[in-house]
């Protein structure tokens, strides 16, 4: 969370005060609106507003007709939440690596495909752009679906696309760590209709039928799903989350920019598709060899500034997905993907070191968290703090 105040304080008292701040309701709308609004600024026909990033990673994946036999490829890199939502619709996911940007590699997606691969999940992580060109390549005379992860990515871009907005879909987190908050929620976006209303059904299974007018129009059958549906109070603090969002991004990107040019010649940037278009929040900082790495992480945390190494963001990786390198998909074994009978023969044989490139990379990386009410001062302090360290 960067900034919140009095805006969101109004917003959320007028909502709880009208009490008729149920999602479909006759005061605010506020949920209706921000998605309309959302929508609207990502260049997209379809948006839904939802209780998480996970939950629209979900809905996504089931609105693109994901289910058991498939594999959906997935970054080794990432939070383990975009491996859990493959296994949350009953197919499995198949890792692959990270390239220099830490972002996925198409050109280990493309290794990694097989007959059952029908969706590829690219992962904007920290705001860095994937190479959705390079996927776009790998993925489109296939047949094969791409979901953006722009969980971390909301206000970033793509060659001037808002991430989240080029693949067939895109999925965003506005929980307490995102550049825009509520504390949690989430969204789906897409052009694609029948991927939109699959998620509507499938996001709100129990009430979308019987509040509102939200089946008006809608074709596809409805079928038993979940409940991410939120409430007026969400929208209520999203909308004014929603006009920081230029301002946030503006002063990040300035103090990211001013940053990287008072950093002397010993320092190496990690490559970037699109580093005008990143969301600013992070600087990464590329070293030889991770005894580098751990050297000047110590000697700029002994100085005040404290540096990532990636590699140890514990379930940002994917030797720490439990769950998933154990193959435990679901509690009851009837349901668990690694054991239906349709997933026999899914490419599953997870190993420690099958992503060493991932692995490598990660730990000679190093993470300057950018803060957009930074003073000029503040960053000329970080600055000399780290080419001290150097």
């Amino acid at each position: 969370m960067y900034r919140i105040g009095q805006e969101e304080i109004d917003a959320l008292a007028k909502s709880l005060l009208s009490r008729d701040f149920f999602k479909i309701n006759n005061s605010g709308q506020a949920v209706l609106r921000f998605e309309e609004e959302w929508k609207t600024l990502l260049g997209k026909q379809y948006a839904l507003l939802m209780t998480s990033g996970f939950a629209a990673l979900v809905s996504g994946l089931v609105g693109m007709g994901i289910g058991p036999g498939d594999e959906v490829i997935v970054p080794a890199y990432t939070y383990i939440a975009t491996a859990l939502a493959v296994l949350q619709t009953g197919a499995v996911p198949v890792i692959a690596d990270a390239e220099e940007t830490l972002t996925l590699s198409a050109a280990d997606t493309a290794k990694k495909i097989s007959s059952r691969t029908k969706a590829v999940i690219p992962v904007h992580i920290q705001g860095f752009p994937s190479d959705l060109d390079g996927l776009n390549e790998v993925c489109r005379d296939r047949g094969i679906r791409i979901l953006e992860d722009a969980c971390q990515a909301a206000g970033g871009f793509y060659h001037g696309t808002p991430l989240g907005a080029v693949g067939d879909a895109g999925a965003y987190s506005f929980n307490y760590f995102k550049m825009l908050t509520a504390g949690e929620g989430g969204a789906l976006v897409t052009d694609d209709r029948t991927i939109h209303e699959r998620a509507l059904i499938y996001h709100d299974a129990s009430a979308v039928a019987f509040f509102g007018s939200q089946l008006d129009g809608i074709s596809e059958p409805l079928f038993g799903g979940t409940e991410f549906r939120v409430s007026d109070l969400t929208g209520a603090i999203l909308r004014e989350q929603l006009k920081r969002l230029p301002g946030i991004r503006a002063d990040l990107k300035k103090n990211q920019a001013m940053l990287a040019s008072l950093l002397d010649g010993k320092f190496t940037l990690a490559p970037s598709h699109d580093r005008e278009g990143d969301c600013g929040t992070t600087l990464a900082l590329r070293f030889g060899s991770e005894e580098e790495t751990r050297r000047v992480q110590k000697e700029a945390g002994e100085r005040g500034i404290g540096l990532t190494v990636p590699i140890d963001t514990g379930k940002h990786v994917y030797t720490n997905w439990t769950q998933v390198m154990e193959k435990r998909g679901a509690w009851h074994p009837l349901m668990d993907p690694y054991k239906m009978e349709a997933n026999r023969g899914a490419q599953t044989d997870y190993t420690p070191d099958m992503c060493a490139s991932t692995l490598d990379l990660l730990s000679r990386t190093a993470y300057v968290a950018v803060n957009p009410d930074w003073t000029e001062q503040d960053v000329e302090n970080v600055a000399k703090v780290l080419n001290s360290a150097v």
